[in-house]
């Protein structure tokens, strides 16, 4: 199984998935979310999870990796640019961006890259499950994680770099 996305090119995402982008949701928050295809899924997949994290943010935040998106329960295998804030066939998890204090309803679904300091590598993990999670819209990291014990067939990571 792999991923990729017309949103990393040669290893770079584009300018539009974060702070350089025009669609910004409360707290200024990059909410245009990236694309992506899923390839060759092993057999008896019933579900796809997603995690999108920034681990280069741990020197700029109180010591911890950034979460952007996290998604479980899609069962297509892929996603349009954007479709985080229009799909509505899977649910999403809570990002990071709550950690600055926005309401948690704000904080569901992709909140795009905002490096501060340097160019971040951004990792997105694709995880294809045997069945479908018991999450509901704005489940927090861990929860997925948990839910997902037992029922992971394979995953694939796709990384790229955005600028600060």
């Amino acid at each position: 199984m792999y991923v990729i996305s017309s949103g990393v090119v040669e290893g770079v995402i584009a300018d539009r998935f974060g702070k350089r982008g025009e669609q910004f949701g409360p707290g200024e928050v990059p909410t245009y979310s990236l694309p992506l295809q899923i390839c060759e899924p092993p057999q008896g997949t019933q579900s796809y999870a997603l995690v999108l994290e920034d681990r280069d943010a741990f020197a700029v935040t109180p010591g911890f990796s950034w979460i952007h998106w996290t998604a479980a329960n899609l069962q297509r295998d892929f996603l349009e640019e954007n479709e985080s804030v229009s799909a509505r066939d899977f649910v999403q998890g809570v990002n990071s961006w709550i950690s600055e204090s926005l309401p948690l309803e704000d904080c569901i679904g992709y909140g795009g890259m905002a490096p501060p300091d340097c160019p971040h590598q951004y990792e997105l993990r694709v995880y294809a499950l045997d069945c479908l999670l018991p999450l509901e819209q704005g489940f927090l990291y861990g929860e997925l994680y948990r839910a997902m014990e037992g029922h992971l067939l394979d995953s694939c990571v796709l990384k790229g770099w955005y600028r600060a």
